[in-house]
């Protein structure tokens, strides 16, 4: 007798009410859930599908991960004060504060208080504050609401960047856009509900910090969940053309054939990631025909690469990755997540720090305006900022045009627009300094709820259960969705 194969001849529990749910598990089911989750209408694919919700106010995400965590007092937190104040020595008054210090600066013996250099213009009917590093920003101060109350319990980037992608700083969790495919389902069929763009056209004098496909990963979702990175150079996706000789339709008889094998397999062991490896075979098809005419850019006109700007054209740059997110948001791609590295400014603070914003800056414009004039952004949620802020005191030298800036979790900024999101305002408020909150909290997690909140899902409710606990992208501790941000 061949162990293995009574093994899986055996009909286990979970093997009969699988093989039986078209018919008493079907019907069973039925008897449990109201009536019009079986309306051809309404979309099966999602956990939260068919289940009561709150009116969804966007239907989809666009993330743009500023890996590196800009400042926010040389952007968005207007400290006019503290000029005054140049050079004047924080030692004693950080020790007061309890203030963490990370090895980089932890050595010295003075912590000079470093005012920005740069101007700031207010902007919109709000009378907003914005850095003159960032005039296209400024131009739609109307449609953004700047947060500068956010605040991060990570001092590092990798545990910091783990935090705001997955809502945890340990490995192994599922990351924002995991969650939302695997509780709202996909709006296609042709490609991944998740996709990552790469902005790897970074200004020359940037500090790259490096970062890791967990922060796109599914966790312990199945994998189908997980982001998929469009890459920059060369073909978008590897391998995705078949090999000299292998035909359209020889590819797809392969596949019949395979899939064959892989329902026999299933059907003998019930490893529901058989199943999984057959959806990604038959997405990996299907993303051969839509991935070249996504990626054709010959179609889009002179007007729309003058709003995102001449670099647009230009594959791997910022501009063009925020065109292309448009591209994905109209296929049916539910969240789009862009990441442009290079915002660790620990020294030259000037210098690639206004490199940088010339990166995005346009870009990021010509895409809320693009969605704006193609009546997207009301129902798409687009997400600008980084990990955590940058310290008031200068990491090592200072001088009059020259300084440094090390991690700062307590208060950072970051705006949001679209998705219900009321533009023109700013929320929350730090103190003189910019060192610690003194007005309206916003937590990661109470972002995370906020943005779930936005597409129409309590964050209690999105769960999965894992090593004996409800896992959610909020976790266990308090969320707080921040109604007030929504007009």
């Amino acid at each position: 007798m061949n162990p293995l194969e009574t093994y899986n001849n055996a009909l286990t529990r979970r093997q009969f009410f699988r093989k039986t749910s078209t018919g008493l598990g079907a019907a069973a089911l039925a008897s449990l859930l109201d009536r019009p989750v079986f309306a051809g209408s309404q979309d099966l694919s999602g956990l939260m599908a068919g289940i009561p919700q709150i009116a969804p106010k966007a239907k989809r995400v666009i993330y743009v991960s500023l890996i590196g965590a800009p400042s926010q007092l040389d952007l968005f937190d207007y400290k006019p004060d503290l000029t005054k104040r140049f050079k004047e020595d924080l030692n004693q008054w950080l020790k007061d504060q309890g203030q963490r210090l990370t090895g980089m600066t932890s050595g010295q013996a003075t912590f000079p208080l470093a005012p920005s250099i740069f101007k700031f213009n207010q902007h919109g009917k709000a009378g907003t504050w914005i850095s003159e590093l960032l005039p296209w920003t400024g131009k739609m101060a109307d449609d953004i609401c700047l947060i500068k109350s956010m605040h991060t319990d990570a001092i590092n980037h990798e545990p910091a960047n783990q935090l705001i992608c997955t809502g945890s700083m340990q490995n192994g969790k599922a990351s924002m856009g995991s969650w939302l495919s695997y509780g709202l389902g996909s709006m296609n069929q042709d490609l991944p509900s998740f996709v990552v763009l790469h902005a790897t056209h970074s200004s020359p004098f940037s500090n790259v910090q490096a970062i890791s496909s967990r922060l796109w990963g599914s966790g312990f979702l199945e994998g189908k969940h997980a982001g998929v990175a469009l890459r920059s150079l060369g073909d978008a996706v590897l391998f995705l053309k078949d090999a000299p000789g292998v035909s359209r339709d020889m590819r797809r008889k392969m596949l019949d054939g395979l899939n064959q094998i892989n329902e026999s397999s299933y059907e003998d062991v019930g490893d529901p990631e058989i199943k999984n490896r057959m959806q990604q075979y038959e997405m990996a098809f299907r993303m051969q025909a839509s991935v070249p005419e996504l990626t054709d850019l010959s179609s889009e006109s002179e007007h729309v690469y003058s709003l995102y700007g001449p670099e647009s054209k230009t594959r791997g740059t910022f501009a063009n990755s925020t065109l292309m997110a448009r591209r994905l948001l109209e296929r049916g791609v539910r969240f789009v997540q862009i990441f442009h590295r290079g915002w660790d400014q620990h020294g030259s603070l000037p210098r690639d720090l206004a490199s940088q914003c010339k990166d995005v800056d346009q870009g990021i414009y010509g895409l809320i305006q693009d969605l704006k004039q193609r009546g997207m952004l009301e129902d798409t949620l687009v997400v600008f900022g980084g990990e955590f802020g940058r310290t008031i005191y200068s990491q090592g030298a200072l001088s009059a045009t020259d300084y440094g800036r090390d991690h700062h979790p307590r208060c950072f900024s970051l705006w949001m627009a679209g998705g219900g999101i009321k533009g023109g305002q700013v929320y929350g408020e730090t103190d003189e300094m910019s060192y610690n909150i003194v007005k309206d909290p916003v937590h990661i997690r109470d972002l995370h709820a906020t943005i779930l909140y936005s597409l129409g899902i309590e964050h209690e409710r999105l769960s999965f259960k894992y090593q004996g606990l409800d896992q959610r992208l909020t976790g266990v501790e308090p969320a707080r969705v921040v109604k007030e941000l929504f007009a």
